[in-house]
């Protein structure tokens, strides 16, 4: 796929610079792009001055706005006036998708009930339950489940081996990577009695008799219902819901590794990062952000444009727009003066130690 300067511009809403006309092939690093001919080549990513020193005169490249092409000694440039935003639209333009020929494999296993829109892509050794609906303009990767009554709407991408159970509702543009399972059952369990962890929760430690206990299950009738513009990561898990059914809003996008618990509800355009784990019954508002390996216990609330730091640990309810950060989390800036005060500790032992000895000193003399 080539595009020449002057397309890749107009398509970023960009300016371009010099011989418009170059063909554009690919991207890369500075140091890994050279002089390009007049059958163009690929175009440089250096979007800061530090980047620009491997640039070699003759080549083309993505500059950040005040840089000058002219001195880099540059055929070709365009400008960012937003770097990583007109990342976002470079990236789109050259990635050429999975490679999924058009029409159904003749391995996929489709039930006669199922409802497929036109355009769709289907690969080898797909499954596809009873009564589901898949939009036009879908592409489903190989070895895919879809479960029972399960609806996905327009062009969504289905990665290889992702799992879909039945009775997930997923809107348009829906993406799953590889390994992820959306609508396992909940972990979701019961004692006859009252349980230890019943009891610790009730008490916040004592125990006054330890006794056997068996669990029993407690089945997950509701499904998941997914919302437009969805991304969900390599091997994530979304349980269904127990009674009504676990919620992500549009626009959020949900990175490897991440697991949401039954009855789980997260709003529009958040960003949960690799490792989070939200429990059971936990509702995350909107364009909520948490870091990488971010824990949210069960039944919390986490009001709207909540950011979290890697590794927070959150046990009680968040007010809306607030910054957190630690283990239990706290105000960021809170957080910062406890580490601190954590630093200082040994010297505050050493001084105290000195203390003590002076003051035995002291009595010792009477």
């Amino acid at each position: 796929m080539a595009i020449t300067i002057r397309e890749l511009a107009q398509a970023l809403d960009a300016q371009g610079w010099g011989d418009l006309d170059l063909p554009v092939t690919g991207a890369a690093e500075p140091q890994a792009t050279g002089p390009v001919g007049p059958g163009g080549g690929v175009i440089a990513l250096a979007m800061s001055p530090k980047y620009a020193e491997a640039l070699q005169p003759g080549s083309i490249a993505i500059l950040a706005e005040g840089m000058d092409p002219q001195a880099l000694g540059l055929k070709a440039a365009i400008f960012a006036p937003r770097p990583r935003l007109l990342m976002a639209g470079l990236t789109r333009a050259f990635d050429p998708g999975p490679d999924l020929a058009p029409g159904i494999h003749p391995t996929a296993v489709i039930d006669p009930s199922a409802q497929i829109g036109d355009g769709a892509a289907i690969g080898p050794f797909v499954v596809i339950g009873a009564g589901v609906r898949i939009g036009s303009g879908a592409r489903i990767g190989p070895h895919v489940s879809i479960g029972r009554g399960s609806t996905l709407r327009d062009d969504v991408l289905i990665h290889a081996g992702a799992r879909i159970a039945p009775g997930v509702t997923a809107g348009h543009r829906l993406i799953v990577q590889s390994g992820a399972v959306i609508g396992g059952d909940g972990f979701s369990f019961v004692t006859p009695e009252e349980s230890g962890i019943e009891e610790i929760r009730r008490t916040l430690g004592a125990r006054d008799e330890i006794k056997q206990q068996h669990w029993m299950r407690i089945h997950s009738l509701g499904g998941v219902e997914i919302g437009d513009d969805v991304e969900i990561g390599a091997n994530a898990t979304i349980d269904r819901g127990t009674i009504r059914a676990t919620r992500v809003g549009h626009g959020t996008k949900i990175d490897n590794l991440v697991m949401l618990g039954h009855n789980v509800v997260v709003g529009d355009d958040c960003l949960l990062c690799s490792q989070v784990g939200i429990a059971g019954s936990s509702r995350v508002g909107n364009r909520v952000v948490l870091a990488g390996k971010v824990g949210v216990s069960d039944n919390i609330e986490i009001g709207d444009d909540v950011i979290a730091g890697g590794a927070s640990k959150i046990f009680t309810r968040v007010p809306a727009g607030r910054v957190i950060l630690g283990n239990p989390a706290v105000k960021m800036e809170t957080q910062m003066e406890i580490q601190k005060a954590m630093r200082r500790l040994p010297r505050f032992a050493q001084q105290l130690a000195k203390l003590q000895e002076t003051v035995t000193r002291l009595l010792e003399k009477g």
